[in-house]
């Protein structure tokens, strides 16, 4: 059961998580009060919903961590789409440890299901326009590596990790700086090899790639504004439409020829997969 990402170490976040839930005393009281130590379950976790899967092997390693013996069938894949009543896991040990373990599992595999579900859609909305959907930097602090990693289950590509993959060039540095030409021209002196630039309006364009922009984030603008970039540029570097897309306006958007639309809430608004875990004494 081998499950890895690059910078995620598995056992930190397991064990991270799993003390938060049990707290200063690292006992569970209701199990070790009601559950004798001896008895031992069967467990099946199912989907509630139409769902693509993410984060079943994260949600194993909770059970293992508790109880190294238990035995975990995995029955659905990272990425998979399954229908509503799938069974998704079967799982087979001490009593204590499933019980003690079951909120931190399922409240991982819900949440990165369910973005992962969103995104689905969002990559369907746009299927055939040779556009591809980035997901961005608004996730929840310290679960930034996951749930990239669940939008990628879902059909995205990732946008830079954080700020220190790529360059990108807001209003705000703009404002400090004094100008499009000079943030850029700062960043390029500076080395960084990725500079993405934020513009809003038309007329930073052309300042912005003669200053050596190589990326450009196309912000707030509508379909007619983004279909007049696009041919602006024409083809000079990829152009990205973010701000406000929804699944209403995603495709009209891809439909101008952007290379990329960002999408936040993806992972800032998705809401929790439902799924369920029965047990059942062995």
């Amino acid at each position: 059961m081998k499950f890895a990402l690059k910078d995620f170490h598995l056992r930190s976040f397991v064990a991270a998580t799993l003390s938060e839930d049990l707290g200063p005393t690292g006992r569970d009281i209701t199990s070790e009060s009601v559950i004798p130590s001896d008895v031992h379950f069967a467990g099946v976790m199912d989907s509630r919903d139409p769902i693509v899967v993410a984060g079943l092997p994260i949600a194993a390693a909770f059970f293992k961590y508790l109880d190294s013996n238990m035995k975990i069938d995995i029955l659905a894949a990272e990425g998979q789409y399954v229908a509503a009543g799938t069974d998704l896991m079967w799982l087979k040990g001490r009593a204590r440890a499933m019980l003690t373990a079951e909120r931190s599992a399922l409240n991982t595999v819900q949440h990165l299901s369910g973005i992962a579900t969103m995104t689905r859609k969002y990559v369907e909305a746009i299927a055939g326009t040779g556009c591809t959907l980035l997901d961005t930097r608004k996730t929840i602090p310290g679960l930034r590596i996951l749930e990239k990693y669940a939008t990628r289950m879902g059909g995205a590509t990732n946008h830079r990790m954080g700020l220190w993959d790529a360059a990108m060039i807001k209003d705000n540095h703009v404002a400090v700086a004094g100008s499009v030409e000079e943030a850029v021209r700062r960043a390029k002196d500076a080395g960084v090899a990725r500079i993405i630039l934020e513009v809003d309006r038309i007329a930073q364009i052309e300042p912005g790639l003669a200053a050596g922009a190589n990326h450009l984030l196309l912000d707030n603008m509508d379909v007619e504004e983004l279909r007049a970039a696009v041919a602006l540029v024409a083809g000079r570097v990829p152009t990205e439409a973010s701000g406000g897309v929804t699944l209403e306006t995603i495709r009209a958007k891809a439909e101008t020829g952007v290379t990329y639309i960002s999408v936040g809430r993806l992972t800032q608004s998705a809401p929790a997969a439902d799924i369920g875990l029965d047990f059942a004494q062995a």
